[in-house]
């Protein structure tokens, strides 16, 4: 079989990150309709009320206008992260804005929500077969005089098309959008979000996307706010605005939020201390420098029920989710387990703890 990543891959390196992506983009929606592959009954895993095919799923910020979602799942993701989406279409910030750090295996991007709004997206999600779990995650825009109300609108806005929403309140590439991580301005705005949720047709799961860089402190508040506003679950964890000593690229000093391997451990450490305060009341999302089966594995055991990637694909293509989940099976099948109960195995030892 030809390895279309593997000659694509020379070329799209030619060019800038952005550019690079917006061609991968392009490509893509060229591509004939496809089935996903068949998955191994032992990697299905039940959660917020949906049943997914396999734990691995994309990450937002890959395909921020609901272009490619059906071809995404063609490549074998069990679910689909679309978005960030906000009301109104806005540019994001200036050029360059994203950057591939090769020596890291990382990507720093500091888009800005760029995206076309709400109405092209929900145009295409619309005309999906709605064949495979679509998450929609949604925004605010940077000028909005009442972002809250804006989460509202895109709540309503994809009701009927999104398997489940994320409330993304954690990137660092709009200023101020993560005060919405603040204890009273997070129970604010999960009141109304769900409010709007359980005034739709349908009932969709609500998960939060949280930042990597909080103080325990912090945590504490967003996971007892959390637990209070009773939503479905949440996604540890977007970008980070911090910068490892190890890293060795020498655009390591752009500003944006880092993905890709460097933010494994920190996220990691996250995930697992946020699985340790949620005590079972709803499941997490591991994002966060997934780039093998033994990463996507360490954030199961860290507390993740699904997992989700997105930068290591700029290195590894899109083979790495059947190899991530043959990996998988191969570990089940050695140990004679089961997925579910890898989740949160070594939670305490991520965090430190005995």
């Amino acid at each position: 079989m030809i390895d279309a990543f593997a000659i694509a891959s020379p070329l799209l390196r030619l060019l800038d990150a952005e550019t690079a992506h917006r061609a991968t983009i392009a490509s893509l929606k060229l591509l004939p309709p496809r089935a996903p592959p068949p998955n191994d009954p032992r990697l299905s895993i039940s959660a917020f009320g949906l049943e997914f095919a396999n734990p691995i799923g994309l990450a937002a910020g890959f395909d921020k206008n609901a272009e490619v979602a059906d071809a995404m799942l063609g490549f074998g993701f069990g679910f689909v992260e679309v978005g960030t989406l906000t009301p109104r279409a806005q540019p994001g910030n200036p050029r360059p804005r994203a950057f591939r750090l090769v020596e890291d295996r990382a990507v720093i991007n500091r888009y800005g929500f760029n995206n076309e709004g709400h109405a092209p997206a929900l145009a295409r999600l619309s005309k999906r077969a709605r064949r495979g779990i679509v998450g929609v995650n949604i925004g605010a825009n940077k000028d909005a005089a009442d972002r809250v109300a804006d989460y509202v609108a895109g709540v309503r806005a994809f009701a009927d098309v999104a398997s489940y929403f994320t409330i993304n309140v954690s990137s660092p590439n709009t200023p101020g959008l993560r005060d919405l991580q603040e204890p009273d301005a997070l129970s604010e705005l999960l009141a109304h979000v769900i409010e709007a949720r359980d005034a739709a047709r349908i009932r969709r799961p609500v998960l939060l996307k949280i930042a990597p860089d909080l103080t325990l402190a912090q945590l504490d508040g967003i996971v007892r706010v959390a637990r209070e506003r009773r939503i479905d679950g949440i996604v540890v964890s977007n970008t980070t605005i911090t910068r490892p000593v190890t890293l060795r690229s020498p655009l390591v000093k752009e500003s944006g939020g880092l993905s890709g391997a460097p933010l494994f451990d920190l996220s990691t450490r996250m995930l697992a201390q946020t699985f340790l305060r949620v005590d079972g009341q709803f499941p997490l999302i591991g994002v966060g420098g997934v780039d093998s089966t033994e990463a996507a594995l360490a954030k199961i055991e860290a507390g993740a029920t699904l997992v989700q990637l997105y930068s290591a694909l700029v290195y590894e293509g899109p083979g790495l989710i059947a190899r991530i989940k043959r990996g998988l099976i191969d570990i089940l099948a050695r140990e004679n387990g089961a997925l579910s109960a890898s989740i949160g195995a070594r939670a305490k030892a991520f965090c430190g703890a005995d």
